[in-house]
């Protein structure tokens, strides 16, 4: 019986490898401790048991572990996130209710938006607030 342990094993962890979820492996591992209990009895019940019991374990003992290792990557700054506080020049009158506008902000020309209801004229200088999608906030300086 213990090649049909093994084999359940196998699949688990091909079907882990399709899946990246983590989960399945504590069941392929379960069914390699059943392996090695086949060899010691013949009994179904005990090797079943032991799968079920030792899967049951694994799962909520040490996916907790692993979650913290292997999905503990910082978060990588965007580059538009290095523009929040800088200044930068109005090149295209920004206005709100049209949705246009451009600023230039460390030699490159982006869009740009500001609060809904004001306008910031030529060469204005402006700071930045945040970005939203391609567009940056600004508020006139």
């Amino acid at each position: 019986m213990w090649y049909v342990w093994l084999i359940a094993a196998g699949i688990f962890f091909i079907f882990e490898a399709a899946s990246h979820g983590f989960l399945i492996f504590w069941l392929g591992v379960a069914a390699v401790i059943a392996t090695i209990v086949s060899l010691f009895t013949d009994s179904i019940i005990v090797q079943t048991s032991v799968f079920l019991i030792s899967s049951c374990l694994l799962i909520p003992l040490t996916k907790p572990l692993v979650n913290k290792f292997v999905h503990n990557f910082p978060a990588k700054p965007m580059n538009t996130d290095s523009l929040v506080g800088k200044l930068g020049v109005v090149v295209v009158t920004i206005n709100s209710t049209l949705g246009t506008g451009q600023v230039k902000v460390n030699g490159e020309t982006w869009s740009a938006r500001c609060k809904e209801g004001t306008t910031i004229p030529e060469k204005t200088e402006v700071e930045i607030q945040g970005v939203e999608g391609v567009k940056l906030v600004v508020v006139a300086k």
